[in-house]
C-alpha cells in the first residue's frame, strides 16, 4: 500500500479524533474470488471518508460488512466501540439503528407515497414520538432534501435524483449517527450527482454524522470528501487528501483524476 499523510481538508472544520468505525485485516471471498484483502481502515469522528476504486474492488462488498449484510471470512469491525462480528441479533438490530445505509438503487417501497416511506422507519425505531411530531419530523427532513412538495407522491411519480433525494431523506429521518453512501451519484446527470454531492455535506453539518461514501465518480469524491482511501484489486491502494491524489504522478491515480 501507498502511503500519503492523511490530515483532513483545511476547508473543513477540525475533527475529534475519536474513531467511529475500525476495521482491521477484513478479508471476503466468494468461492475462489477473494474480493477483499486484508483491509484495515479508520473512519474518524465527523468526517466523510470517500472510499474510491474502480466496479468490482469490493468497495461496495465493504460497507455490507460494516453492517453484516455479509459476512466477513475474517477480520474485525468495530462501530462505535461494538465488535460488530459478535452482536447477537438485538444486539447488530440496536446497532443499525445507529447507521444510515443510502443504496445504491434507493430502496424505496414501490407501493407507498413518499410520506409512507419516511414513516415506516420513523415509527420502528422512533416510536415514542408523538402523530404531530412524526409529521413535523418527516417535512423537516423532506424541506432539508428539497422536495417538501413530494409528501403525497409514489416513487413511480419522480425522476431518478428525486428518488435518490427521498431515498436519503429516509435514510436521515431517524437521526443515524453514521451513514454509508453506496454509490450515491451512479445513473444521475452531472448536475443531479452534483445536487446530491452537496447534500451529502449538508446531511454531514446538519446532523453532524460521520460517512463512508462508496464511489468510482472522481466529482463526487472531490466535492465531499475530506479523506479518500482507494481500493484497487481488494487491497488499499493509497489513502490521503484529495490534493495529493490529484497532484500525485502514480499512473493507477492519473487514470482516475484525469
Amino acid at each position: 500500500m501507498n502511503t500519503i499523510e492523511t490530515e483532513n481538508n483545511n476547508s473543513v472544520k477540525e475533527k475529534s479524533n475519536e474513531p467511529v468505525i475500525e476495521i482491521n485485516n477484513l478479508k471476503k471471498s466468494f468461492g475462489s474470488q477473494q474480493v477483499l484483502k486484508d483491509v484495515s481502515l479508520t473512519l474518524f469522528n465527523g468526517e466523510n471518508l470517500v472510499v474510491l476504486g474502480k466496479s468490482g474492488s469490493g468497495k461496495s462488498v465493504l460497507i455490507k460488512c460494516i453492517v453484516r449484510l455479509m459476512n466477513p471470512d475474517s477480520g474485525t469491525i468495530r462501530v462505535l466501540g461494538e465488535n460488530m462480528n459478535t452482536l447477537n441479533s438485538a444486539g447488530l438490530g440496536e446497532m443499525r439503528q445507529k447507521i444510515g445505509f443510502l443504496f445504491q438503487s434507493g430502496a424505496l417501497y414501490d407501493s407507498m407515497t413518499v410520506r409512507e416511506n419516511l414513516l415506516f422507519p420513523l415509527r420502528r425505531i422512533r416510536m415514542n414520538l408523538t402523530e404531530k411530531e412524526f409529521s413535523e419530523k418527516i417535512i423537516e427532513v423532506l424541506e432539508n432534501v428539497g422536495l417538501a412538495d413530494a409528501l403525497h407522491k409514489m416513487p413511480s411519480q419522480l425522476s431518478g435524483g428525486m428518488r435518490k433525494r427521498i431515498s436519503l431523506a429516509r435514510t436521515i429521518v431517524v437521526d443515524p449517527m453514521i451513514m454509508l453512501y453506496d454509490e450515491p451519484t451512479t445513473g444521475l446527470d452531472p448536475v443531479t450527482s452534483d445536487e446530491i454531492s452537496y447534500l451529502i455535506n449538508d446531511v454531514q453539518k446538519k446532523y453532524k454524522t460521520s460517512s463512508i461514501i462508496i464511489t468510482h465518480d472522481i466529482e463526487c469524491a472531490r466535492n465531499t470528501a475530506n479523506r479518500i482511501i482507494m481500493l484497487k484489486d481488494g487491497e488499499i491502494y493509497q489513502e490521503g487528501k484529495l490534493d495529493e491524489f490529484e497532484k500525485s504522478a502514480d499512473p493507477v491515480i492519473k487514470s482516475f483524476f484525469k
